[in-house]
This record gives structure tokens, C-alpha cells and sequence, in this order.
């Protein structure tokens, strides 16, 4: 089973991310919570942004695996962010962290700058959807 991943030429080639993600019938949907950059204590692990999305992502990808999937069959990623700007000027580093968990896959993304998030020194929360 596998993802099929809908790009209509009228909204322009996507960077980084799909405009939809179709399932096939049959597969499973797991929830994956907002993951924040922190440990198994639940201590946030870095003052760094980068940092804390890398774990933050690191922390979905292990809930996609203990379900016994796979990082590549991760449908949709909402990522919720405490400053765009930092996100922005950062976006360099944050590709490659994000390659490091997922490699070339590109589900749906949306990001969403907040106030704050659940810990206060959390910067990163992300929540996704698996196809299993």
C-alpha cells in the first residue's frame, strides 16, 4: 500500500511539501499527538530551535515506528511554531534536519505560528497523520 500524492498543475509545483495525500482503501490512520523537542523525562532538550524540531520530529517518527510504520508513510505534518521569523531564517538547517528523519517524502504540511506552546520553553510542536 501506498500514498498517492495530488499536485494540480494549476496551483504551481509545491517546494518541500504536497498539496494533498490520498490513501488507498484499507489502510489504518494513526494520530500522532503534538510532539514537542523534548525527552523521555518530558524535559525540553535544547534552547536551539533547530534542535527542538529535530527532536520534535524525531518524537513523531518514533510514535510512526512503534505503530509499526515507517517515516514514508506519514500523510500530513502540522507544525506549530512560538516565531515564523526564527523558522525563516532558519529554514536551511530545518531542511536538513528534516531529510535526516525523512528523506525526500513530503507529506502535507501546514505551519502555524502560535503564542506559546504546552512547556514554555517549547518553540517547536509538531502533530502528524500516518496512512499504516
Amino acid at each position: 500500500m501506498s500514498l498517492k500524492f495530488i499536485n494540480p498543475a494549476s496551483l504551481g509545483s509545491p517546494r518541500g511539501y504536497s498539496n494533498g495525500v490520498m490513501t488507498e482503501p484499507g489502510m489504518r490512520l494513526l494520530f500522532i499527538a503534538g510532539q514537542l523537542g523534548w525527552n523521555e523525562h518530558q524535559e525540553i532538550t535544547s534552547a536551539d530551535f533547530v534542535e527542538q524540531f529535530d527532536r520534535a520530529l524525531a518524537n513523531v517518527v518514533a510514535v510512526v515506528t512503534e505503530a509499526g510504520g515507517r517515516p514514508e508513510q506519514i500523510a500530513r505534518l502540522v507544525m506549530y511554531v512560538n516565531n515564523k521569523k526564527e523558522y525563516e531564517a532558519r529554514t536551511r538547517e530545518i531542511g536538513e534536519r528534516y531529510r535526516t528523519h525523512m528523506g525526500k517524502h513530503f507529506p502535507a504540511m501546514v505551519l502555524v505560528e502560535v503564542k506559546s506552546l504546552l512547556d514554555a520553553e517549547a518553540k517547536v510542536e509538531i502533530e502528524a497523520i500516518a496512512a499504516l
